[in-house]
């Protein structure tokens, strides 16, 4: 088990892949061998953002992505085909890189969480953990924000304060016990494929 605190000062940011805004880029992996940490050499990627006007998403082939908006209200994502409800904070979408989608805000700008992931590379799953309780955690990497103020969580009997915005990553090789002490937070799972 490695444990690592991500400070949000430390973290970087980067434009959306079509230019319409700015993620704060939490964590993510790449491919080793590629040249740059770019769009193609993508593995996974936790990332917030701010939704301040209606627009197309990026355009993401071979990218499946999970969101969750963890401030505001009202967001309907828009295809041809479905609508993806996120009227109300910490309601997990999940949808394909390839789909034509465009937002819609109800009620203001909000704030989002991305995890994004390659596909066939790793199987991602994002959660909201609002009350306390135990979880279990299988081998991957496992991605806990405080996206509301802080909280606290207890990982094999071991307590961690995580501060407003932080993020404790902890990489496990086997299954490990999680839970939610106090306060909010977003756990954002990835487990490797093959």
């Amino acid at each position: 088990m490695k444990i690592t605190l991500l400070k949000s000062e430390d973290y970087t940011r980067s434009p959306w892949k079509n230019g319409g805004g700015i993620f704060t880029d939490i964590a993510g992996a790449w491919r080793a061998d590629a040249a740059a940490k770019d769009w193609s050499s993508l593995l996974w990627r936790l990332a917030s953002t701010p939704i301040v006007a209606p627009g197309p998403f990026s355009h993401m082939p071979g990218i499946d992505r999970l969101q969750m908006v963890v401030g505001g209200r009202g967001l309907v994502l828009k295809s041809p085909t479905q609508e993806f409800d996120e009227r109300q904070p910490f309601t997990t979408v999940r949808f394909t890189g390839e789909m034509e989608i465009v937002t819609a805000l109800e009620d203001g700008p909000v704030e989002v969480v991305n995890l994004m992931a390659r596909r066939g590379a790793a199987e991602i799953e994002l959660v909201a953990l609002r009350e306390p309780g135990t979880r279990q955690l299988a081998a991957g990497t496992h991605l806990v924000y405080a996206a509301r103020g802080d909280c606290r969580v207890r990982l094999d009997g071991e307590d961690f304060s995580i501060s407003h915005e932080d993020t404790l990553k902890v990489e496990l090789d086997a299954t490990s016990q999680l839970a939610l002490v106090s306060g909010l937070a977003v756990l954002g799972s990835i487990r490797p494929v093959g």
